[in-house]
């Protein structure tokens, strides 16, 4: 995962991700033909867009010439190779922070209204040159939609990776600083999945399964690895685990303070991924990762 920021030469430290930044497209370029470099073959980009640009329709998702579809185009051009996944969401894009539109009435979560921004968001980046689009909005349906919109545009090959059970967690505090993507009120429980409830993520990936998803994801990572691994044992389907920010922040804090060996929890908590059943895990230690797998 690596964020995208306007501006020129910028390398902005995000606090809570120790040695995690947001770059601009001039450095998110030179970021990625080093990740290609070193044996990682794929990226996803996350842009934090600048409030001046959120609004309630969330229509800068879609915006063509916006700093996404910029960001898109320029890490294909410059590394056709690597596989690009873009996001699916309002949140970063919505002066509300929610992952899909808001009813300022009652500030309920317009699912159907919603799917038709997603869809739109789909094709603007599947023409900027994604091979992957990952709807992370846990709309109902949206697998489905997402995938007719696609197919009607003509990008038959763009992959789904479904965030098929993504939960109301705790774990996402670093991301939502990096985006300034937080809520601006209540929560998102009423779309997330609750952690509690095992049974659930079954039910959502064979939905995704029959609407079309390429690649069933589990979000957050670590504290889901039965997830992951009832999700392998019962599908076909390739099975992702999202390392989420969270995690990545309590690895490096406690190694900064001198309580665990950086390294050694790094490499075991990917493989306890692909212990359970993963066959492809987003983290933000791929590249730290990649350097120790090479040597």
């Amino acid at each position: 995962p690596l964020f995208v920021v306007e501006g020129k030469n910028q390398n902005l430290p995000i606090k809570s991700m120790p040695g995690y930044s947001r770059f601009s497209i001039d450095n998110l370029v030179t970021e990625a033909k080093e990740l290609y470099s070193l044996g990682i073959k794929s990226v996803a980009l996350f842009p934090a867009i600048n409030d001046s640009f959120k609004t309630p329709d969330a229509r800068e998702a879609y915006n063509p010439e916006g700093l996404n579809a910029r960001a898109i185009r320029a890490v294909k051009d410059a590394v056709p190779e690597m596989m690009i996944m873009g996001d699916i969401a309002l949140d970063p894009y919505s002066s509300d922070g929610h992952d899909g539109l808001v009813d300022p009435k009652t500030g309920e979560i317009l699912n159907d209204a919603t799917l038709e921004i997603l869809a739109k968001q789909a094709v603007c980046e599947a023409r900027a040159g994604v091979d992957i689009v990952g709807p992370s909005d846990m709309m109902d349906g949206r697998v489905a939609y997402i995938r007719a919109a696609l197919d009607q545009e003509g990008f038959h090959n763009t992959m789904i990776m479904s965030y098929t059970a993504k939960y109301a967690s705790g774990y996402y505090g670093p991301f939502r600083d990096a985006l300034d993507s937080a809520p601006k009120k209540g929560d998102k429980k009423t779309y997330q999945m609750d952690p509690a409830n095992g049974e659930e993520a079954l039910r959502e990936a064979a939905l995704d399964e029959a609407e079309g998803a390429d690649i069933l994801m589990v979000k957050p990572g670590l504290p889901y690895l039965d997830i992951i691994y009832r999700l392998k044992q019962n599908f076909s389907l390739p099975i992702a685990a999202y390392n989420v920010s969270g995690e990545y922040a309590m690895v490096k804090a406690a190694a900064q303070n001198g309580w665990i060996d950086h390294d050694k929890v790094m490499m075991e908590n990917l493989m306890c991924f692909r212990r359970a059943g993963a066959d492809v895990i987003l983290t933000y230690h791929a590249k730290e990762a990649a350097k120790l797998l090479n040597n």
